[in-house]
């Protein structure tokens, strides 16, 4: 079986081949602009993964991780607009580069290339497989509404926190897995297994990721360390913190996030001394932990060999062996 790499490679070189499908119709120079700016391609490259998993023929698979990956970069790039954000992966983003329309022109093809390419799975999966597929674009939607709704709230709860993590992060891994080991052959209780575990896998990786953002070592994380706390993001940690201090000390939070002047690194270092004095990454690092776990659990209940689940095993370990 392959690891992760080899099936990296794989969506890279297939990616290649999709571009050219696409020529050089100025409506598709944004599509491949924004599949050339890179990405882990995680998630098309799990979906092969469990594929194999299950003994399936790659060749049966390789449409819908494309799918996958064109879906995902849509939303990207929907997601840029409407965050006003100028950059994505270091370069200027496709609404910087083209303007507001064709970029929502550009993703809104995307998304009906993502339908067709899902459309080319075996027939005798056919059904099943595209509605997950819907199933997990519609969740995708919900969670970004979720995540804009959050921004103009002070009373978002860590349940409800959690509920989007999983709609706007975790479906679109799990539902990745699914089909691929829908694809593959898996019982419906295996494919059932294969998501539970892609979705707890997800929630713990975004867990983690909120706590990289404030402890992580910015050179290795790859992003700037307290980010999210000079965008007033609401992170796990933010809203741990704001339930465990319960609005005391001389400088709260809410004070810090309530100031529309401020000094970024004054601010980083302020609300990292409050994170400190309630210990929150503690606690944030025990619910990762526990989704991480429930993950594991999922992946044990698979009705496979030690041996074919190993590399799954080695893939979350590697994850989740990331600095911080």
């Amino acid at each position: 079986m392959r690891n992760v790499i080899d099936y990296q490679q794989i969506i890279a070189d297939s990616i290649v081949e999709f571009k050219k499908g696409n020529g050089s119709n100025r409506l598709f120079k944004p599509v491949n602009y924004i599949l050339d700016l890179g990405g882990k391609r995680l998630r098309p490259a799990l979906l092969l993964m469990t594929n194999d998993l299950f003994g399936g023929d790659i060749d049966d698979a390789i449409n819908c991780a494309l799918a996958v990956e064109v879906f995902h970069n849509f939303t990207l790039l929907h997601d840029d607009i409407m965050d006003s954000a100028p950059i994505r992966r270091g370069s200027p983003t496709v609404h910087e580069k083209w303007g507001v329309n064709e970029a929502i022109l550009s993703g809104d093809v995307m998304m009906v290339q993502a339908v067709q390419l899902m459309t080319q799975c075996p027939d005798r999966v056919l059904r099943k497989v595209l509605d997950i597929f819907h199933t997990t674009a519609v969740e995708v939607c919900v969670g970004q509404q979720m995540d804009m709704d959050f921004e103009k709230r002070n009373d978002v709860s860590i349940p409800e926190y959690i509920k989007m993590v999983e709609l706007k992060t975790a479906v679109l891994l799990a539902g990745a897995m699914k089909i691929g080991a829908i694809i593959g052959g898996a019982s419906d209780e295996d494919a059932d297994r294969i998501y539970e575990f892609g979705r707890n896998l997800g929630i713990s990786f975004q867990i983690m990721d909120d706590i990289l953002d404030v402890y992580g070592d910015q050179d290795k994380f790859g992003k700037q360390v307290g980010g999210d706390i000079i965008e007033n993001k609401k992170t796990f940690l933010m809203l741990k913190a704001l339930e465990m201090t319960n609005g005391s000390g001389e400088c709260t939070l809410n004070d810090w996030m309530e100031k529309e002047e401020f000094d970024p690194v004054v601010k980083v270092r302020e609300v990292i001394k409050i994170y400190d004095s309630v210990n929150v990454r503690s606690s944030c690092e025990i619910e990762m932990n526990r989704y991480y776990e429930t993950a594991m659990n999922n992946l044990n209940q698979l009705s496979l060999s030690e041996e074919k689940k190993a590399p799954l095993f080695s893939f979350s370990e590697a994850l989740f062996n990331r600095e911080q």
